[in-house]
């Protein structure tokens, strides 16, 4: 098997004018607007097209913090009619960046903002639609430089548990592709962190991954260089926030896979196997007209906010009540897990789930899978649903609830935490039936 690479990116900073209000830190009221159309450094959707022989396959990475649902379907069915592919070979990723621009649906403008006109974010999110589609097309259409790839795995060491959970982030995979005088013609590169180094900023931004891009297309002529965000679901950035702390981190995670690229990791060969399915992880809600009722007057409560809570608590227990008057009741949360693998011998693997994965699932593919070395795992791929977590974050290990868990210990029966800001009824269901078992289960098969 040959293999070509193609790439292409856009630059898709917003404007003042075209939506100023900004993703990732929830609103009191009214959201967060940036302050100039002139960005800290500009948000970019960037694309890598390999082909193997005449299959394409494509990776696209984006500068916001979470592709809505709703806007993943409508790419994904775009580029689906671009050429002859299958659905499984088009893998879409957030970086989530906390200082990029508001879309719709995720975070719910209403609940996470108090963003009660949506028309910018409307037309900007239409907008970017577009330019994710031409950029595909743009990557089909581009020069094709014939490479090998190589993989090999490096550290780094600037993320935390923020939960304290045993498990850090340490890993810093490495995928290559050089040209035949062994020059990279292009990277991808992970880590598992959440790109808040640059904190609560008024400027459009990118954070330690792009400014990571960054540092490694300065070094490297002509090489194009990709994010792709791992399981950062609970793990953090040590250090005060700043614009210095990005630059920082940017700036070690750069330098660690410029210094690594300089040399070629093990071989990697086709063919290359992809697989994409929806899993349905269930929501701890049982749909009787008894406890839909308990499950309100829960929400009704809340609305007097008794603990204090930020308002949108009270913004999300307003739109629960409404969906359960109108009878709109989800008991499950669709997420896309995809599965790539170059299937040479040894393998590697590419394993990715849509929403904020927690750590502890990539620790246990990676037992399951040859470790680092055999397996690249990550979160918020293709759409961002949700925190995507483990029993660890439920009874009987955190009793007193937890934001990624989505509950909290005064209204433990609905949804709290970051299920408020997500938009969803209720919390996931944990034990031997919950989400931990329905996520290992389906990765397990995808990967096997």
């Amino acid at each position: 098997m040959a293999f070509r690479i193609g790439t292409a990116s856009a630059d898709i900073t917003p404007s003042l004018s075209t939506n100023p209000y900004m993703a990732g830190y929830g609103s009191t009221d009214g959201g967060r607007e940036a302050t100039s159309s002139s960005p800290f450094e500009p948000l970019y959707a960037r694309a890598i097209l390999i082909w193997e022989d005449a299959h394409p396959h494509i990776i696209i990475s984006l500068d916001v913090l979470a592709l809505p649902r709703a806007m993943h379907q409508r790419i994904r069915d775009r580029i689906i009619d671009l050429t002859s592919w299958s659905s499984s070979d088009i893998l879409i990723q957030a970086t989530h960046t906390h200082n990029g621009p508001a879309l719709i649906d995720t975070l719910h403008p209403f609940m996470a903002y108090g963003l009660a006109d949506l028309g910018l974010v409307r037309s900007y999110s239409a907008d970017l639609e577009d330019t994710i589609v031409n950029l595909a097309q743009e990557a089909l259409d581009a020069d094709e430089t014939a490479v090998t790839f190589d993989y090999k795995v490096s550290t780094q060491n600037f993320s935390a548990n923020r939960v304290g959970l045993p498990y850090t982030e340490t890993a810093v995979p490495i995928l290559v592709a050089r040209r035949g005088n062994g020059t990279p013609a292009a990277v991808i590169f992970s880590y598992g962190c959440h790109p808040i180094s640059a904190g609560l900023r008024t400027l459009f931004d990118g954070d330690f991954a792009a400014g990571a891009c960054n540092y490694i297309e300065n070094r490297n002529p002509n090489c194009f260089a990709m994010f792709v965000q791992g399981p950062a679901g609970d793990q953090d950035p040590g250090g005060v926030r700043s614009w210095q702390l990005r630059d920082q981190h940017g700036d070690a995670l750069g330098a660690t896979v410029h210094s690594n690229m300089q040399s070629a990791g093990r071989a990697l060969s086709g063919p290359m196997v992809t697989r994409y399915q929806e899993v349905q992880l269930p929501l701890d809600i049982t749909p009787t007209a008894g406890n839909l009722a308990a499950v309100r007057a829960s929400y009704v409560a809340r609305l007097a906010n008794p603990n204090g809570q930020p308002q949108w608590y009270q913004r999300h227990a307003q739109v629960m009540i409404g969906r359960i008057d109108s009878n709109s009741i989800e008991t499950a949360v669709p997420s896309p897990f995809q599965v790539w693998k170059f299937n040479g011998s040894p393998q590697l693997k590419i394993a990715m789930i849509g929403g904020e994965l927690v750590s502890g699932y990539a620790a246990y593919f990676r037992s399951r899978n040859g470790g680092n070395n055999g397996i690249i795992v990550g979160g918020y791929a293709n759409e961002s649903c949700c925190y995507i977590p483990s029993n660890e974050f439920f009874p009987p290990f955190m009793p007193l609830g937890s934001y990624e868990g989505g509950w909290e210990p005064d209204f433990p029966g609905i949804a709290g935490g970051s299920m408020t800001v997500y938009g969803h009824l209720a919390h996931f269901k944990a034990g031997t039936n919950g989400v931990e078992t329905t996520l290992v289960n389906a990765m397990n098969a995808l990967l096997a």
